[in-house]
């Protein structure tokens, strides 16, 4: 929050460490992690587990830079606060207009994918629907949101539990298959890390959620880590039956670019057909637990850059009732659900990971300006190097089209600066 708002437009703290955990982890465990194994695989080869140990590491400077800068500025926006505390302006409105336009194509994917596996012929009529009563869910509270992100983790783990213990459990499970294989070499390690890292990404939402935790100087530096430790977990486990059954040459020639497949494939391999309508199930309910934690932060740095009128200044009102930013909610809910409704953009957002890559990198920045200690800086250090080395590693396609979006934003930028110039120009020789 910024010192200019007033305290009645203030959100309500609610969440403890629980529910900052719970809704880390259903950022996290979430559709991803069904979806990413199968290109991630066909970068890196049987390298795929180096590439997921790099992802992991560049997400834990990350996450520790972010927890570092949520308990300095507990408020709403994420980096988009960070880097404008401690860069200046335009930093953190780039990153903020990274996060906000490529996680809005985040969400209508998100919503598109449970549309395709509760209903694949009204998948279009079905995401819709979805959006709208998630974002009526979120619009009753966060506390709301923190429930049912609980049971939607619930069913998560316990269809990745299954397809861990299945395949572990299997005749056809072989430790020489995790090695087996010819690798991507040291481009396809770090473009599987690029690919892998977008599902470690969000424990942003903790951050975002800054002003609606109590006690955040406590709360956010042990939610962060904690959730991301679990997470990690969780990942390799998952990484290693589905590779110990399939390996890297049979997971990377999974052709079907479904969510769902490349762990429905592993099941099938292991002997137990049966499990797979269970493993479709249980990615679309990660997906809607994805597209939740995306609305949630996607509305909070809105409701940020709308205070700093970097955005209508209309969204930064706050339900005097359920002390939520309702406005930026509806107005969020309601660009997904066109997006949802009219355009297919599952295969089209290669630039939302570019642009999460940015806005971690001002992320980064912002933390390395916080304490000059060497020792201080070498995880934000470790970081923001991490994410430019992953950016630009990632398709020709994603970096050209993530590159335009933001050169987009600047050039917005700079014509509401030279706007502003003009306007205060134009005050001062009247005056």
């Amino acid at each position: 929050m910024t010192p200019s708002t007033p305290a009645s437009a203030e959100l309500r703290r609610s969440l403890g460490v629980g529910d900052a955990i719970v809704i880390g982890l259903g950022s996290m465990i979430g559709a991803g992690i069904f979806a990413a194994l199968a290109p991630a695989a066909r970068a890196a080869g049987s390298g795929l587990l180096a590439g997921l140990a790099v992802a992991a590491v560049v997400a834990y400077c990350n996450a520790m830079s972010s927890a570092r800068l949520a308990a300095r500025y507990p408020a709403s926006g994420g980096t988009y606060v960070y880097g404008r505390e401690r860069l200046g302006e335009f930093w953190g409105y780039l990153a903020g207009w990274a996060f906000v336009v490529g996680k809005t194509a985040s969400c209508a994917a998100m919503a598109l994918t449970v549309g395709a596996y509760v209903w694949p012929d009204q998948a279009h009529a079905v995401a819709v629907a979805a959006v709208v009563a998630l974002t009526a869910v979120n619009y009753g509270g966060v506390q709301k949101s923190a429930w049912l992100t609980r049971a939607i983790v619930a069913v998560v783990l316990a269809v990745l539990a299954c397809v861990v213990v299945v395949c572990l459990g299997s005749g056809r499970s072989d430790a020489a298959h995790l090695g087996a294989g010819a690798t991507g070499g040291v481009r396809g390690v770090l473009q599987a890390a690029g690919l892998l890292f977008f599902a470690f990404a969000g424990y942003a939402r903790i951050a975002t959620l800054g002003e609606e935790v109590r006690d955040p100087a406590h709360t956010i530096p042990r939610a962060i880590p904690l959730a991301l430790g679990m997470t990690l977990v969780v990942y390799a486990l998952v990484s290693v039956a589905v590779l110990s059954v399939l390996g890297a040459d049979g997971l990377g020639a999974d052709g079907l670019g479904a969510a769902g497949a490349p762990l429905t494939d592993a099941v099938r391999a292991a002997g137990a057909p049966g499990l797979a309508p269970v493993v479709r199930a249980g990615a679309a309910v990660a997906a809607l637990g994805s597209l939740l934690a995306l609305i949630l932060g996607v509305s909070r740095t809105t409701l940020a850059m709308a205070r700093d009128r970097h955005l209508p200044g209309v969204l930064a009102a706050v339900h005097p009732r359920f002390q939520v930013p309702h406005r930026a909610e509806l107005a969020v809910g309601a660009v997904v659900a066109v997006l949802a409704a009219t355009v297919d953009v599952r295969g089209a957002i290669g630039f939302s990971s570019f642009g999460v890559l940015a806005y971690y990198a001002v992320a980064n920045a912002s933390a390395w300006t916080l304490d000059a200690a060497w020792r201080s800086r070498v995880v934000p250090a470790v970081g923001l190097v991490g994410c430019v080395v992953l950016a630009f590693s990632l398709p020709v396609v994603s970096v050209v089209v993530g590159a335009g979006v933001l050169a987009v934003g600047v050039a917005v930028f700079g014509v509401r600066w030279w706007v502003r110039r003009r306007s205060s120009q134009g005050q001062g020789t009247r005056g």
